[in-house]
């Protein structure tokens, strides 16, 4: 039986999974004998989730300092999924990191795309498996609703420079499109994607080939000059939109040995190998189960995010009694209110005004008898709490 649907047929509410994810988390400590922290977001959003901010801005640098906080020792790994979001918070994030810990390895067990593979590129060392992947670092620009690769516009623009070199005529199909950009466009997209491009390559010479001193092919020693060239052509190739063609492209293992960047298989280790697929299950089951989009955790701490759906009633974190909780939701319709009580873990006695956490999640409005579903709150009190809502 794959590791996926094991779980889905013995963990059946949030705190259970939870608390597995968690010994996975703890296990891949432990076997590599490192600090772990998890930065993820639900890269296989639903509907409802549609709309959430997932990707890597300034709002993950309070959880990622707080949870950095919570770790020590010598070295530390950094179990990241992501769709990728600003270069320039990416680039915060690495300085936190490394202001703690000199050495900084990347595990990427799905994906890790744009900011993600820029930020991946600052560790030491990089682990992926045959199903992981990274992606292009081209930056992508907006002009109004417009969004497109920076490296792709300047390259075309070279194109038609090229074309006007030659031929001594502009051809008149460009002459609208031309009329629309202006200088400090065309500046702005240069320096976008060099920017993307500066930071992989500072990043790979002074960080990735850090240790690297022979060449594995003469043996001679390999100098400060061909470390920065040989991480230069790898952030040039990772840049290069005409070569991957589309921003969401996966890159693989084997596309990154062939442009010359050494990472680690981590397959080849089957007790990490199990470990990592393990937690990565659980963490996808997490963002399903629940309305939480981004994660941010160690062993023996977590900062969930939740996305607020328009009609329901975010939950307070459980107060006063540590096994019972009381919400209050407002019907949509008719603005009448239901205090309702959600016994944590184990039956309490109905408090007066208040009635039963429905086991269906599905509230009748005693006004205007709309049905309202509440699932979404019982998944982020279990969330909060680490207990089932019990009836």
């Amino acid at each position: 039986m794959g590791i996926y649907s094991e779980y889905l047929d013995t963990l059946h509410d949030f705190p259970s999974i939870v608390a597995e994810r968690k010994k996975q988390l703890s296990r891949i400590a432990q076997i590599r004998g490192r600090a772990v922290l998890t930065i993820a977001s639900d890269l296989g959003m639903s509907p409802q989730k549609a709309m959430a901010p997932v990707g890597i801005d300034y709002t993950d640098l309070l959880p990622v300092a707080d949870q950095l906080d919570n770790v020590s020792g010598a070295g530390i790994d950094v179990i990241i999924e992501t769709p990728g979001g600003f270069a320039e918070r990416a680039e915060d994030i690495v300085k936190m990191i490394r202001n703690k810990f000199d050495d900084v390895a990347f595990i990427v067990p799905g994906a890790a795309m744009s900011a993600g593979t820029i930020m991946v590129m600052s560790g030491n060392e990089i682990l992926l498996d045959p199903n992981s992947s990274l992606g292009p670092i081209d930056a992508q620009v907006s002009d109004g609703a417009k969004r497109f690769s920076a490296d792709a516009f300047l390259k075309g623009l070279e194109k038609i420079k090229e074309e006007v070199d030659s031929t001594g005529n502009l051809n008149k199909a460009y002459i609208p499109i031309l009329a629309g950009i202006s200088l400090g466009q065309i500046q702005a997209y240069q320096n976008a994607q060099e920017f993307s491009q500066r930071l992989v390559s500072e990043w790979l010479a002074k960080w990735k080939f850090q240790k690297w001193t022979n060449h594995a092919t003469t043996g001679a020693p390999v100098t400060e000059v061909e470390k920065r060239e040989r991480a230069g052509q790898v952030a040039a190739e990772l840049c290069d939109h005409s070569r991957w063609l589309t921003h969401n492209g996966s890159i693989k293992l084997p596309d990154l040995l062939g442009i010359g960047l050494k990472v680690t298989d981590y397959s080849g280790d089957t007790k990490l190998h199990d470990a990592i697929r393990r937690y990565h299950a659980l963490l996808r089951m997490g963002f399903e189960s629940t309305s939480i989009y981004k994660l941010f955790e160690t062993p023996t701490s977590q900062v969930h995010r939740f996305l607020v759906i328009p009609g329901a009633v975010p939950p307070p974190a459980p107060a006063g009694a540590p096994d019972m909780a009381q919400v209050e939701v407002k019907c949509p319709k008719c603005q009448h209110g239901t205090r309702l009580q959600a016994n944590l873990g184990k039956k309490q006695p109905l408090q007066q005004g208040s009635a039963p956490f429905p086991a269906d999640n599905k509230l009748r409005c005693p006004n205007c008898n709309l049905e309202i579903d509440v699932s979404n709150i019982r998944k982020q009190l279990e969330a909060q709490s680490k207990k089932p809502i019990v009836s």
